[in-house]
């Protein structure tokens, strides 16, 4: 099994067309394109009725005091956690690759509504929904893919893992609005194979990606 992208390579560069911000010399950051990529899968396992996709950010600071703050530089040694950027489930393997734009084209204050994505698929909340709770311009239920925003003062690039699960159920049976836990949680038990593919994004000039 293989996930593969013309958007990206593998452990190569996300263009700044996928991500939710993009640099700018004046103010540090301006928000993005926000297109999700075009994805493909071959040689999936037989039996597989279903797939889901998952893309995290490993390499979140777990705590935010020096996120975004002038005159700081968040330490490579700080402690990472995950962050979720899309949740997609339901998905009919048979149904051809991912087109670019296809699920996400642009960035949607207050965040896309509903779980109902493009071909019958369902998508949860992406971790932009707690992000934003206590901002009053951006608050909502983002829903989808939501791209990169890393902290333009982070000592790191961050990785953007887009992992690929062959499931041997037509639906995960998900209701309502879900995150990445219950996602994870569904799947058990009913993994066939997964594949990986992984962005690298910086917003800091200083970080060589």
């Amino acid at each position: 099994m293989k996930l593969s992208s013309s958007s990206f390579a593998d452990d190569g560069r996300m263009p700044p067309e996928l991500a939710f911000c993009v640099p700018d010399a004046k103010s540090h950051i301006n928000l993005g394109p926000n297109r999700n990529p075009h994805l493909t899968w071959t040689d999936l396992p037989m039996g597989t009725k279903s797939l889901t996709l998952i893309c995290h950010d490993p390499d979140v600071p777990s705590q935010p005091d020096d996120v975004n703050q002038e005159g700081r530089t968040i330490p490579e040694s700080l402690l990472r956690i995950d962050f979720f950027h899309w949740l997609l489930v339901d998905l009919d393997p048979h149904s051809g690759p991912i087109n670019p734009g296809e699920f996400s084209d642009g960035v949607t204050p207050h965040g896309k509504s509903g779980a109902q994505g493009a071909r019958g698929t369902r998508q949860g909340l992406n971790d932009y929904t707690a992000w934003f709770a206590s901002t009053e311009e951006m608050k909502g239920d983002y829903y989808g893919y939501d791209g990169p925003c890393p902290p333009w003062n982070d000592s790191i690039p961050h990785r953007y893992i887009f992992t690929l699960y062959a499931l041997d159920i037509e639906q995960l049976g998900l209701t309502g609005t879900f995150r990445g836990a219950e996602v994870l949680n569904a799947m058990k038990g009913h993994v066939l194979e997964e594949a990986r593919l992984t962005g690298i994004y910086s917003l800091n000039p200083e970080v060589p990606v």
